[in-house]
């Protein structure tokens, strides 16, 4: 499915992410997944790079169920409890899964807590189906 990734003249620069990505058609919308493996166990209870790895596996399963994955992600949104922390370890594996040519848009937030006290970060994404 194409998509035309946009970063208009004039506007600031980026790290990561395209301000804006046009697709066309259907989107997979993919609630924001958390560091919890299958069986339900926090993984990765004072790692930061654990726990996105997990989110990432987590969000790679959502996606592959609904007929998309991660290379088809046109927008994420992060949410981290902690950016001095964990915004470093979260960047380097966000980066092992999207195209430094065409990433996706995205939002990040910092957040005061999320639903469980040792969360770190929380994921959610747009996607459009595999062809």
């Amino acid at each position: 499915m194409p998509r035309h990734h946009v970063r208009p003249e004039g506007s600031p620069p980026v790290n990561g992410y395209s301000h804006a990505v046009a697709v066309p058609g259907p989107l997979v919308v993919v609630s924001g997944q958390v560091p919890l493996d299958a069986e339900g166990r926090l993984v990765g209870e004072n790692d930061t790079e654990a726990q996105v790895r997990q989110v990432y596996a987590n969000l790679a399963t959502a996606l592959e169920a609904a007929g998309s994955g991660l290379a088809h992600v046109v927008k994420y949104t992060f949410f981290l409890t902690d950016l001095a922390r964990d915004l470093p370890a979260l960047r380097a594996v966000r980066d092992e899964h999207q195209d430094p040519a065409r990433p996706p848009a995205s939002s990040l937030v910092q957040v005061a807590a999320l639903v469980h006290p040792a969360f770190r970060v929380e994921i959610e994404a747009l996607a459009v189906p595999a062809v």
